[in-house]
């Protein structure tokens, strides 16, 4: 794989003791999607806002299509784009017109047709002439989504793009995104909604208090620190598991009226494992009414990851 985004040791500390990016390494390769989870205030903002020149980091080097973004930032930030989480735009520029601006801040040539594409791709041709003050709040961050495309990158952030917006553009924005993921643009997105990041992102980043805590392909990610939870509600209360069950990754809860297993991976072994546990069971005579069986979601990992690192950190 290709590096076009190389971040090592970057570090944000402001006048305040405010550490809100601490010793971050990251390296984005060119095509994928990446998404980078993290709660309020976990650094997630920050790392872009430095990436893209509205921050100036503490420490620490970045090359971005191998240039270096403390003395080459020019060339490098021609082929980035960035759809901000806020909305700050010319309000009384009619759309058309500040999309092509946006373009010519690139020092590029006018490109009506790739313009147009951009606004018509998004739902913004009708609306085209209409001064930005006028549209609603979805049509407006829809906007800033043509203003980051005008320049065509290579590499585009999306901080939280579709946050407060409707169900149609959410659908626009990510079949817009597999198009241009099709052309070989990378792209970087933070989400508060993780099942988009599970859908559509080749690998994840969790991130917290400004420190990476861990990096991996989605699907390696879910493998290693998936697990499969179980409950089987019995017919009758057990005293005490029977010694049949001792082999097994189970514990009896809720007053013996449940068998609770937890275990497995992100390969399916979970269920497996449920299955002779519910073998188990009718071997040695025990009647149950019900299961209820749950594979971990990339939000039950995130969560999971998280907590156990606030719990650390207490102690």
């Amino acid at each position: 794989m290709t590096a076009i985004l190389e971040i090592s040791g970057l570090t944000k500390r402001y006048a305040s003791g405010l550490v809100a990016l601490d010793d971050v390494d990251l390296t984005i390769n060119k095509g994928e999607i990446f998404a980078l989870l993290g709660p309020n205030g976990a650094g997630k903002t920050t790392l872009i806002g430095a990436v893209c020149g509205l921050v100036r980091p503490t420490a620490g080097i970045m090359r971005a299509f191998g240039h270096d973004m403390a003395t080459d930032w020019r060339r490098a930030r021609a082929r980035i784009g960035l759809v901000p989480q806020e909305l700050s735009t010319d309000m009384f520029e009619p759309v058309e017109r500040a999309v092509a601006y946006s373009r010519g801040l690139f020092g590029l040539a006018p490109n009506p047709a790739h313009i147009e594409q951009v606004l018509r791709s998004l739902s913004l041709w009708e609306k085209r002439k209409d001064r930005i003050m006028t549209l609603s709040g979805g049509m407006k961050r829809r906007v800033l989504i043509a203003k980051a495309l005008a320049h065509e990158p290579d590499l585009l952030f999306l901080d939280e793009p579709t946050a407060g917006v409707d169900v149609e553009l959410r659908r626009d924005m990510w079949r817009l995104i597999g198009a241009m993921r099709e052309r070989g643009v990378t792209i970087i997105l933070t989400t508060h909604y993780i099942e988009e990041a599970e859908e559509m992102a080749d690998r994840v980043g969790i991130i917290r208090k400004g420190r990476i805590l861990m990096v991996d392909d989605k699907a390696a990610m879910m493998k290693r620190l998936g697990r499969t939870e179980a409950v089987i509600t019995l017919a009758q209360p057990l005293a005490e598991l029977p010694a049949a069950l001792a082999a097994l990754t189970v514990s009896l809860e809720n007053g013996g009226t449940s068998i609770c297993y937890r275990g497995g991976d992100g390969t399916g072994k979970g269920k497996a494992e449920v299955a002779e546990l519910t073998k188990a069971l009718v071997r040695a005579g025990i009647d149950y009414t019900g299961i209820d069986i749950h594979d971990s979601s990339l939000e039950d990992i995130f969560v999971d990851l998280v907590e156990e690192q606030e719990v650390e950190g207490a102690a």
